[in-house]
């Protein structure tokens, strides 16, 4: 595996865990509705939460949550919907980033709840 998928499996691990140390279920990760993919779906106080996680080893090109596109929270929305209507979810849903910045751990991590709404098209 090349290093940054490693380093980018090591962010998503630090993201889950750091998700878990603050009360969230965790239901899935990394699941893929096709080729889309949701990193982190958790739940909490009877809410669904969507997570997007950003991996990076500084913030020498941008800010990580800064490499979130359109196009990506179309993706992201396009597959929240299939897993609600897949697991019949009846949940309010929430959209999160949560940033990991370093090389090892112990990561800087970064939750920023309510990142994204969904896009009216």
């Amino acid at each position: 595996m090349a290093k940054h998928n490693e380093l980018g499996k090591e962010g998503e691990n630090a993201a889950a865990e750091y998700l878990m140390s603050k009360g969230y279920s965790i239901r899935h990760r990394n699941w893929h509705s096709g080729k889309r993919e949701l990193d982190i779906v958790a739940q909490k106080d009877g809410e669904l939460i969507v997570v997007e996680v950003k991996t990076r080893r500084n913030e020498e090109f941008g800010k990580p949550e800064e490499a979130i596109t359109d196009r990506k929270i179309r993706n992201i929305i396009i597959s929240t919907d299939t897993y609600i209507k897949r697991f019949e979810i009846d949940l309010p849903v929430r959209f999160d980033i949560i940033t990991v910045t370093g090389t090892e751990p112990p990561f800087h991590i970064e939750h920023i709840q309510e990142a994204f709404l969904p896009p009216v098209w």
